[in-house]
């Protein structure tokens, strides 16, 4: 069984914090980012990584990927079989996050279909073949705004953010075009592990370990995928996560969904189908802030005519990783 570590001391904090800027930092860039030694950072991080408590991954973007289906489902269960159903879901290869809601009731979760015929099985047979589901409600993922997906290098000072060299997600993406088997197979391997090096990152693609590392660097740039360094952030001081499903008018959801997602306790933004039309995952040091975010930032934003806050009691699975203990 992994340690599960219940705090970090203020280094490890910092390094964590770095990691999560951009996952494929040398121990080097770290270390002259931080102020710190390269020999500390390599022997605080090692430890973080070998106990689970970083986890280095990647996730594909749907808009580069047509065939994929984005939604968003929110699953009422019989409370007594709750963390049942949310392993279950965490095992699915589809599933990217699985959080258990606040009241013990109800999953919420984020899945990349792949395609039409996986969408119809899982809402026409799975859902309705678990006994212990009530009933769900399915939102098509219409848009994802990209700044949110920015949120790590917020972690970090602007200096800091500056030495790392952080490297933003893409705010714009072009047409999608046929990804060559070598590139589907360095994607695979990214999400297994986003630190593997060149030359193993070449073996599992087939290809040499500069082209590897030519094909990674052109993947990112056009924001065909996201490097992510998965941690539990109570661990980082931000203990308080919530869902807001917001009801906007639909001339201005363009516009909010892209202010929203440039808002330092929003980690993702999403446009969707159903009677909210944005939904918004925010993490915030306690409830507190929670509070004053939904008072001073949602309640400015004239154009939001209903809020849905919902905190997250439990997160099973994260970026397509499942937590320690589910």
């Amino acid at each position: 069984m992994p340690i599960v570590r219940q705090s970090l001391d203020e280094t490890d904090q910092r390094i964590a914090a770095a990691l999560i800027a951009s996952p494929r930092a040398s121990w080097r860039a770290v270390a002259a980012c931080l102020g710190l030694s390269e020999r500390t950072v390599v022997r605080r991080a090692g430890p973080l990584y070998a106990d689970g408590t970083l986890r280095a991954t990647a996730e594909r973007n749907p808009i580069r990927f047509p065939h994929l289906v984005p939604m968003a489902l929110r699953i009422r269960c019989r409370p007594e079989r709750i963390r049942t159903v949310a392993s279950t879901l965490a095992r699915r290869t589809d599933t990217l996050w699985v959080d258990i809601l606040d009241g013990g009731d109800e999953i919420s979760t984020i899945v990349f279909l792949d395609g039409t015929e996986a969408r119809n099985r899982l809402l026409l047979r799975d859902l309705p073949a678990t006994d212990a589901v009530h009933g769900w409600t399915s939102h098509t993922l219409l848009r994802v705004f990209p700044a949110s997906l920015n949120w790590g290098a917020r972690l970090l000072d602007d200096e800091e953010a500056a030495r790392l060299g952080v490297r933003p997600f893409p705010l714009s993406s072009p047409p999608p075009a046929p990804l060559p088997s070598a590139d589907l197979a360095l994607i695979q391997a990214l999400t297994e592990n986003a630190r593997a090096d060149y030359a193993t990152l070449a073996e599992r693609s087939g290809t040499t370990p500069r082209t590897a590392r030519r094909r990674l660097e052109a993947l990112l740039d056009d924001g065909t995928v996201r490097l992510v360094t998965e941690t539990d952030l109570a661990l980082l001081g931000l203990r308080t996560k919530a869902q807001l499903w917001l009801s906007v008018e639909p001339s201005a959801l363009q516009a909010a969904g892209e202010q929203l997602s440039r808002e330092p306790a929003v980690r993702f933004t999403a446009a969707t189908t159903g009677p909210a039309n944005l939904l918004v995952m925010v993490t915030t040091t306690d409830l507190d802030a929670l509070y004053r975010f939904l008072t001073d930032t949602i309640g400015a934003m004239k154009q939001i005519t209903s809020v849905d806050t919902t905190p997250v009691l439990a997160t099973v699975k994260r970026t397509g990783l499942t937590r320690p203990g589910f």
